[in-house]
């Protein structure tokens, strides 16, 4: 900005600021008045000055951020035209999910055409892929008939493992078959994945989201060195990894939070030599989604999208306001879709991502999470790793402990939702509305480890509510 615009003005130091503020304040303590204190343990102050800003050795690369439109695969012809429709709509990516093989051909059938019919750019379209399967032959053959698209597999054996307290078929095996799907297939591009939103949607606080994503990622990069650098078809150079993060409605924190982990996944990938660039997708969290007054999660969708934007999300696929109770259905589809449209081009979010740089509050904010994350990294990989720890159950456990204090926040009424516990519609009914069961599912079976178990917040008051009605 330019400083014609102050030039009328005398500089105004933080010891100033900060001797008006209490004089203002007439006797009470500036630290219990205006300090707070956040589930990470980061102290937010009142205001930020450059007098006091340390300005962190980052710069975010200009870029635009793709929309992606989520389709889950039962039936491949309908996916199809579900896929195709969603880039005539605006959507630049698509993330098929999947759980069990299917028609590959029949699945991508003109999906190129279509996106060069809708883009002049020459950039392929880019397609993701969320397998809840493990099948060497299946990836394989995925692999060959992807070979016009830039491809996302998200392989995530670890992931699985956390999540569902079991291997896809044991330690041994699930690894042996990453490594020959690594060696074998000529484009790497995509193959692994880190799914960090697990922990968010867990309860993890953003310091744990970073320290366990960046663990998380650290096995597998021990794993290139040790198994499958040994290939000479493996180059280091490409993108071994993405990461899946989910933002909650803590908007400045949300921002930091993603870019302290590009700053401490870049420092790590420095450590191994690997010249690969960080790929973030990034979805908004559903831990504070509620069923009832549904509406406002059209509100937290919107500022987490934003969130997304400025801490430099590479893709971003929204949830619509009906995701908890309702299939999926056209019109929350095409909602949530034009939200990130009316962000990217009509609230000029195209290019926004740079933003930040330079924020006295949200670098300060960037530095203090990546310091904190970076100490409980170092304590996992001290302990043995993150894959020692999920199986000792300290992960588990530490997540559980940071859920439940979000949990009695939530309860006492310190950590508001609109329309749930706070300013409640009690006219609002839901029973007829459902369509899906939208609480924690529970089965009884025996797993290797305590799997990691996501959970909303409302749900204990939402279920209250369903069976007074």
């Amino acid at each position: 900005m330019s400083d014609f615009l102050f030039s009328e003005f005398n500089p105004v130091s933080a010891k100033q600021w900060k001797q008006k503020i209490q004089f203002d304040l007439k006797g009470a303590d500036y630290n219990e008045a205006l300090v707070w204190e956040s589930n990470e343990g980061i102290k937010v102050k009142p205001f930020y000055h450059q007098d006091e800003f340390e300005q962190i050795p980052f710069k975010t690369s200009k870029k635009s951020f793709s929309i992606c439109q989520s389709i889950f695969v039962s039936d491949e012809k309908t996916a199809n035209f579900l896929a195709i429709d969603a880039l005539q709509r605006g959507a630049t990516s698509i993330q098929f999910e999947a759980n069990k093989p299917f028609d590959c051909i029949a699945l991508l059938k003109e999906l190129v055409t279509q996106s060069l019919s809708i883009w002049s750019s020459d950039d392929s379209l880019t397609i993701h892929f969320k397998l809840n399967f493990l099948s060497q032959t299946f990836i394989e053959e995925l692999l060959k008939n992807t070979q016009e698209f830039t491809v996302y597999l998200n392989i995530d054996i670890l992931g699985n493992f956390a999540k569902t307290g079991n291997w896809f078929y044991n330690e041994k095996e699930d690894h042996r078959i990453l490594e020959k799907i690594l060696k074998n297939s000529t484009n790497k591009k995509g193959i692994v994945s880190v799914d960090a939103s697990l922990y968010q949607n867990a309860g993890a606080n953003m310091v744990q989201q970073v320290a366990y994503a960046l663990a998380h990622g650290n096995e597998y990069l021990n794993f290139f060195n040790d198994a499958v650098l040994q290939s000479q078809n493996f180059e280091s150079n490409e993108e071994p990894i993405q990461f899946h993060f989910s933002v909650g409605s803590n908007y400045f924190f949300e921002i930091a939070k993603l870019r302290a982990f590009r700053i401490l996944w870049q420092l790590l990938l420095d450590e191994y030599k690997f010249t690969s660039k960080v790929q973030l997708f990034v979805q908004p969290s559903l831990r504070n989604k509620t069923l009832y007054d549904y509406n406002v999660n059209l509100l937290r969708t919107t500022t987490e999208c934003m969130s997304a934007i400025l801490g430099g999300a590479d893709t971003i696929s929204n949830i619509s306001y009906d995701n908890l109770y309702h299939k999926k259905n056209e019109f929350g589809e095409r909602i949530a879709r034009n939200q990130l449209l009316i962000l990217q081009e009509e609230s000029y979010f195209n290019e926004a991502n740079q933003f930040a740089d330079g924020a006295y509050y949200i670098e300060t904010l960037t530095k203090q999470i990546a310091d904190k994350a970076l100490i409980l990294f170092k304590d996992i990989e001290k302990k043995g790793g993150f894959l020692k720890q999920l199986q000792a159950g300290t992960i588990q456990r530490k997540i559980e402990e940071s859920a439940l204090a979000t949990q009695k926040q939530f309860n006492s009424g310190e950590e508001v939702l609109l329309g749930t516990n706070i300013h409640l519609n009690l006219d609002d009914k839901m029973n007829d509305e459902l369509e899906l069961y939208p609480f924690v599912k529970t089965k009884s079976r025996k797993t290797v480890i305590k799997p990691i178990i996501t959970r909303r917040l409302s749900e204990n008051v939402e279920q209250e509510r369903l069976e007074k009605e």
